[in-house]
């Protein structure tokens, strides 16, 4: 038998043990009164307190014990003595298991070392953990058990779980944040008979009812449109998005996505919106606008700093300087070579605009740290979007890239419902399958100009709380199966 193995039937002998006693800690009950956080910070002498959570530490002194508990608010210390609790409680009490889950009652005290703790007047197990906590409770650093079993990273590094509370707090400021501009969250399928409002690999699933196949949904925009036709004039939806394409530190299958549309606005106003809106998220949350990303030793590495004002440049301008100024003079073919030698990875089936799509993809985007929104993208990369009036070969588009990566690109929407039709036939290679032709028609029953904008969450978060990986701000990240 190895050792957890060993460990486990110990743990059930004790388990055993307790319920020959009478005593389940599976069917007790406990109501705290305060949080972990909460007795510490509204501490008072001989105030008396309630506190439930696990039990990660423990120091037994023969008639006294000390344990510390913790919750998801942080940890507190309890003191344990063998003339308060009586001899067969206290034994009870000494043989509890790291990882164990516990409700305790007692009164605030200061140790003499100066630590805030409780004194211990009674308590009840409210779960018994059959299997030990990982090795490396002070800091578990295996990240294939850290993503694959995502609870017992939580439990060995509070600094973890900090990251997820985090990230809930800037999804509910965001909301705030439209919602007090007059935003209308809604909720759209996620299973649709065509995939629309992105170029991407759509994952199929089949409807055995309706004896057809739909598709997760590769964006939001599509269905949030056809609400502007209906009088909804500011609308928003947080969801998840699935592509069926690669895994890497930017990219998982499935991801969460903002979108908000407003009625009478363009890609000018979502500019305003997206910086106002990362701006009060930032301070709210973190309580900055200076951003640090440190390394695994700590050492500050880089700085981003969301204060006004954000860069705006051309994307023709940014590849100029990359690429070199003549680069939309020469011919495709050479410019073809010059990306190569560049150092962009170019297929053998792209096309022109592709090429130097791949040139601002790989050589230039990681570059952009600090804030930048890059404007009037090539037609072709954005076929729902309002052609520019000053160059008719780009459309009135910017991505907001931050941290090396497009955090939320946005643009004016196209809303005239024959130049659509046009254009998303045009990407659609003839393909009529491909259209979403009841959203062609929703256009043609007239819709108002708007600004319209997508916003990466998960980049998002990766931006705000110092992460390079996309696996640690999403707690389950997709994996390989084992």
């Amino acid at each position: 038998m190895d050792d957890s193995n060993a460990l486990m039937e110990q743990r059930k002998s004790k388990l055993a043990a307790l319920r020959s006693k009478g005593l389940d800690p599976f069917r007790n009950k406990f109501v705290p009164t305060d949080k972990c956080d909460e007795a510490r910070s509204g501490y008072v002498e001989g105030r008396e307190v309630a506190v439930a959570g696990r039990v990660t530490a423990h120091r037994d002194m023969g008639k006294s014990m000390f344990i510390d508990v913790r919750d998801q608010s942080g940890r507190i210390q309890v003191y344990a003595q063998k003339n308060v609790l009586g001899e067969e409680q206290y034994d009870i009490f000494r043989h509890l298991d790291l990882a164990d889950f516990i409700g305790v009652k007692g009164t605030m005290f200061t140790t003499k070392s100066g630590e805030i703790s409780i004194k211990l007047s009674s308590f009840v197990i409210l779960a018994k953990a059959l299997r030990p906590p990982p090795e490396k409770w002070h800091g578990l650093s295996d990240t294939e058990i850290r993503y694959r079993q995502r609870y017992l990273d939580l439990m060995a590094n509070p600094e973890v779980k900090g990251v997820f509370l985090k990230r809930s707090e800037i999804i509910r400021e965001i909301r705030a944040f439209l919602h007090e501009r007059g935003y209308v969250e809604v909720e759209t399928p996620m299973m649709q008979a065509i995939p629309g409002g992105a170029a991407a690999q759509p994952f199929i699933t089949h409807h055995n009812a309706l004896g057809c196949n739909f598709y997760l949904r590769i964006a939001l925009e599509l269905y949030l449109k056809r609400l502007l036709v209906g009088g909804m004039d500011r609308v928003f939806e947080i969801g998840r998005n699935f592509r069926n394409e690669g895994l890497s530190r930017k990219h998982n299958p499935e991801f969460t996505m903002l979108e908000a549309y407003q009625a009478y606005g363009d890609y000018e106003s979502m500019m305003e919106l997206v910086q106002s809106m990362i701006c009060r998220v930032a301070e709210k949350v973190l309580g900055t606008l200076k951003i640090e990303h440190k390394d695994a030793e700590g050492k500050v590495v880089k700085t981003i700093d969301l204060t006004p004002s954000w860069r705006r440049v051309r994307y023709k301008d940014l590849v100029r300087e990359k690429a070199g100024a003549d680069w939309f003079e020469i011919t495709p073919e050479e410019r073809r070579t010059r990306a190569v030698s560049l150092g962009a990875e170019i297929a053998v089936a792209y096309e022109d605009f592709e090429i130097t799509g791949a040139v601002f993809e790989k050589l230039i985007e990681p570059t952009l740290i600090q804030p930048t929104f890059v404007t009037h993208l090539p037609r072709e990369l954005v076929p729902l979007a309002k052609l520019s009036p000053d160059d008719p070969t780009t459309v009135e588009v910017f991505e907001c890239c931050i941290n090396g990566q497009e955090i939320a690109p946005a643009y004016t929407e196209q809303n005239d419902p024959i130049e659509q039709r046009e254009r998303l036939e045009h990407q659609a290679g003839g393909e009529q399958q491909k259209l979403d032709e009841d959203f062609l028609i929703a256009l043609e029953h007239g819709m108002p100009p708007a600004g319209g904008m997508g916003m990466g969450i998960d980049r998002l978060c990766m931006m705000l709380l110092g992460q390079e990986s996309i696996r640690d701000v999403l707690l389950f990240p997709q994996l390989k199966p084992k």
